[in-house]
C-alpha cells in the first residue's frame, strides 16, 4: 500500500514536508524492533516510555515517515496529529484492509467468564467445521496454531494483524476477550464486532480505574460502540447482572437476553452439580435441550448460557451447540481438577477476584463431603482494597483458609499479608507465605472426601517476584503434592 493512500486514513493532519517522495508501506510500527525499510514509525506516548525519544533509532532502522504529536527532528517526513493513539488505530485498520468486516466478530466482556466463554464459542463453530479464531488471556489462535499472548487484549495494531492473518487462514468466526482497560485505551477501535457479550460485573482492575463508575462505563464502551444503525448486530445479557440490565438501555442493537433467576430468552432449569460436571435443561426462546456438561458450578451454567446466546446469535444451530458443550472439557486453570487416588479432590482455578473466589468456593461445598481448603493470595501493585475481602470470604466460606503469596511484583509480601488479615481474626486463618508449601501442606492435612481450592493464579506456570519471572504452576505443584501424598 502506498503511503499516500494510507495516510488518507488520518483525516486532520498536518506534514513536515508538503511534497514528500511516496513509497509502498512495508510494515505500521509503535516499537522500533519491528521497523524494517519502507516502515511508518508511530510515536506513542505510553506510562512508562515515549516513543518520540526512539525516532532517531526508528529512522536508522530504515522507518521512511514518522507519526507523531510532539515535535521531533528528523530527516524524514513528519505526520503531526493530536493523538498518536488514535492515529495507530485509523491506520492499522486501513494498513490490514478491516479485516473485521470479513469475519463474524464477537467480543466478550466482563469481569469473570470471559475465557471460557470464548473458548465455548471457539469450540462450537470448530465442531461444526469452520475456520476459528481467538483472542484471549491463554493466547491468540487463528484455526489450530497458537500464538503468544501478553494482555487479556492485545494493543491495536497486534490485533488488526492477528485478524487479517485470521482473515486469510479462512476463519469465519471470531470470539475475543475485550478487557476493560484494552477498551478505555482503545486497544479494539477498528474492529466491526457483530456481536457483543456482557457475562458480569464485579470489583475488579480498580488499581487502574479507581472506581466502581468508572470501571462500570469502561466496560459499557463496548456496547456503546457497536453503532447506532439497525444493521442486525446483537447484544448478549447477563439479566440476572443489574449492570447487564442496565448496559441494554446503551445499545441501539438486537438484544438477548440470558439469566438463571429472571425471565430471559435464553435460560437454565433444574440444575444439577457433581464433582463430574453440570446438567441443566436449557430454555432458548420456546425449544428445550437437556445440557450434560463436564464444567462445574453454578458460574459455569452462566457461561454456558452466554456462550449459548453467542452462539445462537451468530446462526449456530441448537442441536449442533448442545453437543458442543457437551464435549467441551474446560479451559486450563479455569476450575480445573488434579486427578489422584487420594479421594482428595483438589481444583486449581484462577479467582482472582472477590466475586469470583465467592462463587468457586460456593461450588466447591456444592459437592465437598467433608472439609474444604481454600488456598489463596492477592497480587502485588495491584488493587489492594480487595485483599481483606478475598481473605474474609476464604474464611467465612471454606473449613481452613490457607493465605499465601500470589505474585507479589514489586511489592512486600509482608505488606500484602497485612492487608490481607486486616479482614479478618488472624487466628480463623493458617498463613504460609511460600506458595508451594502451602500447597503441600493442604494436600497433606486433608481428607479423603476433603476438597481443595487453589486459587488466583489458574493457567499461570509463573511467579513474578519483583521484576523476575519464576517457573511456577499451581497445577503442577498439586499434581506433584498429591503423588507424593500416595507415595
Amino acid at each position: 500500500m502506498l503511503a499516500s493512500d494510507l495516510i488518507q486514513s488520518i483525516k486532520y493532519k498536518q506534514l513536515s514536508d508538503e511534497h514528500f517522495a511516496d513509497f509502498e508501506v512495508t510494515t505500521v510500527t509503535q516499537d522500533t524492533r519491528e521497523v524494517v525499510p519502507g516502515a511508518i514509525f508511530i510515536a506513542i506516548v505510553g506510562s512508562n516510555v515515549d516513543g518520540h525519544q526512539f525516532v532517531p533509532q526508528a529512522v536508522a532502522s530504515g522507518a521512511k515517515m514518522i507519526i507523531a504529536q510532539e515535535p521531533v527532528d528528523t530527516t524524514v517526513p513528519v505526520f503531526y496529529v493530536k493523538d498518536t493513539h488514535r492515529a495507530m488505530a485509523f491506520l492499522a485498520d486501513k494498513f490490514y484492509g478491516s479485516p473485521s468486516k470479513s469475519m463474524k466478530m464477537i467480543g466478550v466482556t466482563g469481569t469473570n467468564g470471559k475465557t471460557t466463554v470464548t473458548h465455548l464459542i471457539e469450540e462450537v463453530f470448530d465442531n461444526m467445521g469452520e475456520g476459528t479464531g481467538l483472542i484471549g488471556t491463554l493466547y491468540r489462535k487463528v484455526n489450530d496454531q497458537i500464538f503468544p499472548t501478553t494482555n487479556t487484549t492485545p494493543d491495536v495494531l497486534t490485533n488488526q494483524k492477528t485478524l487479517a492473518d485470521m482473515r486469510d487462514h479462512n476463519v469465519k468466526t471470531v470470539s475475543m476477550e475485550v478487557s476493560s482497560i484494552a477498551l478505555v485505551q482503545g486497544r479494539v477501535w477498528g474492529i466491526n464486532y457483530d456481536i457483543c457479550v456482557f457475562t458480569n460485573f464485579t470489583e475488579d482492575h480498580l488499581a487502574y480505574h479507581k472506581t466502581m463508575s468508572q470501571y462500570k462505563l469502561a466496560k459499557s464502551l463496548l456496547f456503546a460502540q457497536m453503532g447506532n444503525t439497525f444493521d442486525g448486530k446483537t447484544a448478549v445479557m447477563n439479566i440476572d447482572d443489574p449492570v447487564g440490565r442496565e448496559f441494554i438501555d446503551y445499545t441501539t442493537s438486537n438484544i438477548l437476553t440470558y439469566g438463571i433467576d429472571h425471565q430471559a430468552d435464553i435460560s437454565a432449569e433444574n440444575i444439577n452439580i457433581s464433582i463430574h460436571g453440570t446438567e441443566f435443561d436449557l430454555h432458548v426462546l420456546n425449544e428445550v435441550r437437556h445440557v450434560k456438561t463436564n464444567l462445574i458450578g453454578k458460574f459455569n451454567v452462566y457461561n454456558s448460557l452466554a456462550a449459548v446466546g453467542a452462539a445462537y446469535a451468530a446462526g449456530a444451530d441448537l442441536d449442533e451447540i448442545v453437543d458442543s458443550l457437551s464435549k467441551a472439557k474446560g479451559v486450563k486453570g479455569r476450575f480445573q481438577l488434579v486427578p489422584s487416588d487420594t479421594g482428595v479432590s483438589v481444583i486449581v482455578d484462577y479467582a482472582h477476584t472477590p466475586d469470583g473466589l465467592l462463587n468457586v468456593l460456593e461450588t466447591l461445598n456444592d459437592f465437598a463431603k467433608q472439609d474444604t481448603y481454600c488456598i489463596v493470595g492477592c497480587g502485588g501493585d495491584r488493587d489492594a482494597q480487595k485483599r481483606p475481602q478475598m481473605a474474609k470470604i476464604a474464611v467465612e466460606h471454606s473449613t481452613h483458609a490457607i493465605l499465601t503469596e500470589d505474585n507479589p511484583r514489586t511489592e512486600d509480601p509482608h505488606k500484602i499479608m497485612d492487608d490481607m488479615l486486616a479482614g479478618i481474626d488472624p487466628d480463623q486463618a493458617t498463613v504460609i507465605f511460600n506458595r508451594r508449601e502451602a500447597i503441600q501442606y493442604a494436600v497433606n492435612h486433608a481428607k479423603p472426601g476433603d476438597a481443595i481450592i487453589i486459587a488466583g493464579k489458574g493457567h499461570e506456570d509463573y511467579q513474578i517476584i519483583g521484576h523476575t519471572k519464576h517457573h511456577f504452576d499451581d497445577y503442577e505443584e498439586a499434581e506433584k503434592a498429591l503423588n507424593n501424598r500416595e507415595n
